[in-house]
């Protein structure tokens, strides 16, 4: 359902091991090298619509509307009707081309919902799913999702392993490519309501999303948008793929 955060984002730093290398296709290439993966996630079903709608909020959670609190639990029905399909079970997505959620910082979940609702992140599908979502939905769903478990994940090629720990712990000087763990932390883990989470962040749909930033396709971040324009499609590859093995 989003990509990297309102301030800034560049790819993530590394731990100090090397990540897990098991097989894995890799991201989808076009005429030039790497292209930004279409719309979130086809999924079978339909975006649900009107009789999809949650059941009437209890006492405690009737409490938590009028007082403009987050209700996790409330977040986790509306999330298992209109999210779960494409992000998976907690928000452990299972496939790479959409993001993993689970145990993302709520404010920048709730960035991004209200930027595909309104457009300013373009994005056919999750406009229309952005779009059945009440600001206390947005709030109840980032919530229920940052107090999610990620599961791991892993990276895929030794190789572009090492090209990626290089340029998320230490960006490139000369090109004036800082460093990814400057913003996103050395493991990963973001700063809340600043920067997102991305360890262990499927390599697909980070390269992906890095692709867009860099194409001027995702204009929400001016500061990736800048920081991906000097990325090649090879560097994207390794960073996305270090990033994949973060723990």
């Amino acid at each position: 359902m989003w990509a990297q955060q309102p301030a800034a984002q560049a790819a993530p730093a590394a731990t100090a091991s090397a990540p897990a290398v098991p097989a894995a296709s890799a991201p989808a290439a076009g005429a030039s090298g790497l292209t930004a993966a279409p719309p979130q996630a086809s999924s079978a079903e339909a975006a649900p619509g009107p009789a999809a709608a949650t059941p009437a909020p209890s006492a405690p959670a009737a409490v938590a509307a009028a007082t403009g609190k987050p209700d996790p639990a409330m977040g986790e029905q509306r999330f298992g009707s209109v999210c779960a399909a494409c992000h998976g079970a907690g928000g452990n997505s299972g496939t790479p081309a959409n993001p993993k959620l689970a145990q993302q910082h709520p404010d920048y979940i709730i960035k991004q919902l209200q930027e595909f609702k309104s457009g300013k992140r373009p994005n056919p599908i999750m406009q229309g799913f952005a779009s059945q979502l009440s600001e206390q939905d947005m709030k109840n769903v980032a919530a229920y999702l940052g107090a999610q478990q990620a599961k791991p994940g892993f990276a895929k090629d030794k190789e572009l392993v090492t090209i990626g720990e290089k340029l998320y712990r230490g960006g490139n000087q000369q090109r004036a490519l800082p460093a990814c763990a400057g913003c996103h932390s050395p493991n990963g883990a973001g700063i809340p309501a600043q920067y997102p989470r991305l360890s262990g962040q499927s390599a697909d749909y980070t390269a992906s999303q890095l692709v867009a930033f860099r194409d001027g396709i995702r204009k929400n971040s001016p500061q990736m948008a800048q920081i991906a324009a000097k990325l090649n499609d090879h560097e994207i590859r390794a960073v996305s793929d270090y990033i994949a093995g973060l723990r």
